[in-house]
């Protein structure tokens, strides 16, 4: 059994999670489409749904996911590094 998170639902229905096999943690987009366009479950390696249409409102939304496991001190300024 995957583990999966809802990323985002289109108004058309259809669905995108973010996937992760249990057994060996590979992570992974799951696009379910709605149920009258008839189409398939599919898997997509991260790379490659990130590569494809980067401005969609699905990749926007596992964009956001991953900027939320980045923790960014309140103190820390906006652009600079601790090596600059």
């Amino acid at each position: 059994m995957t583990d999966r998170r809802e990323l985002y639902r289109s108004p058309n229905g259809d669905s995108w999670f973010l996937g992760r096999e249990p057994t060996n943690g590979a992570a992974f987009v799951i696009h379910q489409p709605n149920g009258p366009s008839g189409g398939r479950l599919s898997h997509i390696g991260l790379g490659a749904f990130l590569s494809h249409d980067p401005q969609g409102p699905e990749h926007q939304a596992l964009l956001r996911l991953i900027a939320t496991l980045v923790h960014t001190p309140p103190f820390a300024a906006r652009g600079q590094h601790d090596d600059d």
